[in-house]
């Protein structure tokens, strides 16, 4: 079997994974958390709680668990991941009280925390320098369980609506379990040969947060990657909020989201492949360029074509960023800290994603959407300066 055959099976194999990954826990939140917890009796302020849980797992835990990876091996936490996405969805099934939902959300948060670091260091020590394509790829197939799930867990919901109790909700975590079997079943064929040592201490995580932190490259990309999904977070939370006092339609705010979607997973591998044989430093400020004064004019439109125009821009510009910034940060990574590396960027980007509802929020309160869009482009502008002053030059040679 040709190594092009075996690296295409390779890349099928973990697709499916993180197809099947995120689709449940997607269903899990989207759209039957905020009923569920609201039919358990809890307020707006609580279900806030709820929401910021599982994104807080992310931040604390990525970084630690990707050093982890880097010297205990990546099975390990492969099969610790699917073990939590396995049991996560089944803890639902006990929850009558809200505030059981807050450990249960924390738990769940663990399975994608783990995840998402680990497998790009696999990919990028996989493919080298086809890595760009290899997690663009991925990426897109993620985003396929993210927008399936929230249809499915919609279907559900109406075809179980009229079931006494909390049936309803019951069988969507029931889906997310069964959606968990493929990834925790795939995650145990899998084989590494990273980890040369059995234990770690609290040494080996001062190195590496120290190796990280010194590193301008790595710098660059965590700003670059904070900011992007600060504008993602505010956009996803905000936007439809602002379409509805604009006047848009439901229906026509599903498609604006919809059209989003499908641009940025019909592009990553396209523009992964551009940050393979280019320069993704550049790439990335020309997305975050883009990211930023997209979301900035939606501040100032109204009509809807040019609103779902604007949405699909600001798709290309997350695209080009975030696939570039994954590229960048492995390149310039010492190659046996490259879990640690993605681990700690996969903690700021939750950072930025988590923030920039909360800031923006604030400030579109005191002054109004079109402050709070044109702080996102500000904070754009001044990353891209940031990324091109600060980043330092990939090296081509380096591989995994």
């Amino acid at each position: 079997m040709s190594e092009e055959s075996v690296q295409k099976k390779f890349i099928i194999y973990f697709c499916i994974i993180g197809c099947f990954a995120i689709f449940s826990t997607t269903i899990a939140k989207n759209p039957v958390l905020p009923l569920f917890t609201e039919s358990l009796g809890a307020n707006d302020a609580y279900l806030g709680l709820i929401a910021a849980v599982s994104p807080l797992a992310g931040i604390l835990f990525s970084f630690p668990i990707g050093v982890i990876s880097d010297k205990l091996g990546r099975r390990k936490l492969l099969i610790a991941s699917g073990c939590v996405f396995l049991i996560a969805p089944l803890l639902y099934l006990l929850i009558t009280d809200p505030i059981f939902l807050i450990p249960v959300r924390f738990f769940h948060g663990l399975a994608t925390a783990i995840l998402g670091p680990v497998i790009g260091a696999i990919i990028a020590e996989k493919f080298g320098s086809r890595k760009g394509v290899m997690m663009g790829t991925y990426s897109s197939a993620t985003l396929v369980g993210r927008t399936a799930a929230p249809l499915v867990g919609g279907f559900i919901l109406t075809l179980f609506a009229l079931a006494p109790g909390y049936t309803a909700y019951h069988m969507v975590y029931l889906a997310a379990f069964c959606a968990a079997i493929p990834v925790f079943i795939l995650i145990l064929f899998f084989h590494d040969t990273n980890g040369s040592v059995k234990k770690i201490t609290i040494a080996d995580f001062t190195k590496s947060l120290k190796t990280f932190l010194s590193n301008k490259g790595l710098r660059a990309a965590s700003i670059a990657e904070m900011i992007t999904y600060f504008c993602f977070g505010t956009f996803e939370t905000f936007l439809p909020v602002y379409l509805l006092f604009t006047g848009v339609p439901a229906w026509q705010t599903g498609i604006i989201f919809a059209v989003q979607v499908v641009v940025i997973a019909l592009t990553k591998p396209l523009f992964g492949k551009r940050a393979d044989s280019g320069d993704p430093q550049k790439q990335i400020a020309v997305g975050m360029l883009i990211t930023g004064v997209s979301l900035g004019a939606m501040g100032l439109a109204a009509d809807f074509w040019i609103l779902l125009a604007l949405s699909c821009v600001f798709g290309i510009g997350m695209s080009l960023s975030t696939v570039a910034t994954n590229v960048y940060a492995a390149d310039t990574a010492e190659k046996n800290e490259l879990g640690a590396s993605l681990g700690a960027l996969s903690s700021i980007m939750d950072i930025g994603h988590a923030s920039g509802p909360l800031v923006c929020g604030i400030v579109i309160t005191l002054a109004g959407y079109q402050t709070g869009f044109g702080l996102c482009l500000l904070l754009s502008v001044f990353a891209t300066v940031f990324v091109l002053i600060t980043g330092q030059k990939r090296e081509m040679s380096k591989g995994y």
